[in-house]
């Protein structure tokens, strides 16, 4: 082989050589992270056709190859923030994923017990707001209002805060204090509040003769036990002398769907509507009717709410008004009109997920703009100085007057 062959050679050579290499890091550059990803498992390229979900696989193998802490990387809690972040992007409040500790949680809130300081919140206009503080609670003792503004929990600020990471700063051990720093509408004035925490046992039912014929029922929440409570305070009305009711559901949160259907069937004809169903996009509604014996339809009756009373709470007071023209008496409801479901996930995760929203019988969303009051009744700073309750007042002139 002279010299100029073999120049040739090593040309070749090396071009293909540099070929070879060059097309297998193009190769390589062009494999979908998703192949490069480690500790994950169930990894699957599928993905609607309008969504390339291979940006989220880049983002986590450049974290994955180069994030200065890489080695301490917690897989598990990356997967948690990623779907908490999908989450928050639909821009609703009671669309939440809890991690395994903040889904047992959630369920004891809704069997009746759990430790905190006893107060509903929820975000209306995109601020941590108080819906209600509940009855007899650490938070109703240290004066927190419906409608008060949570600003800070202790010194982190509320701003973009999810309910449930606020649930989780508010509650801590027994005897603890957590101090909120809050504002109130009509109040210029920023206020914190100290709240020592403790064991919270929700309270369902409480009825007393007013008037020697008024029943006045304070209904706190429509949770597992309330059917049954309702019923024992309803046969109590019906041995007493009572002959007309003021129903109280003022700073009511709410509770289960099957509940108010329950107690509506109280006061309305059976297979009356109590609520609609709306799930959007133009599917069918669903409605649903009271159940039980309606023995108290005949009996005059009015309905304290405020604005702390929400989600079931409105349910009922929308269908008492519409079904039998009851007043609502008080101001006007929270407006959280809308359904959740919760979806029990692996590894003791779960999701509640908005899935509907709720119309009254008569088509009227009650989401974000709640109820107004047939007669508005607002407290005054010195009402609430001398503990007087006008709103009550009026309710029982207003039965005391129907016929």
């Amino acid at each position: 082989m002279n010299r100029k062959s073999a120049s040739l050679f090593i040309f070749a050579l090396a071009l293909a050589v540099t070929t070879f290499y060059g097309g297998f890091y193009y190769g390589k550059s062009q494999v979908p992270s998703i192949y490069a990803i480690e500790g994950v498992g169930n990894k699957s390229l599928t993905q609607p056709d309008d969504v390339d979900f291979s940006l989220f696989w880049d983002a986590w193998k450049i974290i994955q190859d180069k994030y200065v802490d890489r080695s301490s990387l917690d897989r598990k809690k990356m997967v948690y923030g990623a779907i908490d972040g999908m989450v928050k992007s639909l821009k609703d409040p009671y669309t939440t994923f809890f991690e395994p500790v903040e889904a047992k949680q959630f369920k004891d809130d809704v069997s009746g017990s759990f430790g905190g300081i006893g107060a509903e919140i929820g975000v209306r206009k995109e601020v941590l707001t108080v819906i209600s503080p509940l009855e007899d609670s650490p938070s109703q003792k240290a004066g927190l209002r419906a409608g008060d503004r949570i600003l800070k929990i202790n010194d982190t600020i509320t701003a973009d805060m999810g309910i449930s990471e606020a649930v989780g700063l508010i509650r801590g051990p027994k005897g603890s204090a957590v101090k909120l720093t809050i504002s109130r509408p009509g109040d210029d004035a920023i206020k914190e509040i100290s709240i020592v925490r403790d064991d919270i046992k929700i309270p369902t039912v409480k009825w007393q003769l007013k008037k020697d014929k008024v029943a006045y029922i304070q209904l706190f929440n429509f949770g597992e036990t309330a059917p049954t409570e309702f019923r024992k305070a309803v046969l109590d009305v019906l041995r007493s002398p009572a002959d007309r009711i003021v129903l109280d559901i003022r700073n009511n949160p709410g509770g289960y769907l099957e509940v108010s259907q329950d107690i509506a069937g109280w006061f309305m004809d059976v297979e009356s509507v109590v609520a609609i169903e709306d799930f959007g996009d133009g599917t069918q509604t669903k409605k649903y009717l009271a159940s039980g014996n309606a023995v108290l339809k005949n009996m005059p009756m009015v309905v304290l709410m405020n604005e702390g009373s929400a989600s079931a709470s409105e349910i009922l007071a929308g269908a008492l008004r519409d079904n039998r023209k009851i007043q609502l008496i008080g101001a006007k409801s929270f407006g959280k009109g809308s359904v959740q479901q919760l979806e029990n996930m692996r590894e003791g995760t779960s999701l509640k997920v908005t899935i509907a929203k709720w119309l009254t019988p008569s088509g009227k969303s009650i989401m974000h703009e709640g109820l107004e009051a047939d007669v508005k009744v607002e407290f005054t700073k010195d009402d609430i100085e001398n503990l007087r309750d006008p709103q009550l007042d009026k309710a029982i002139e207003v039965i005391l007057n129907s016929k």
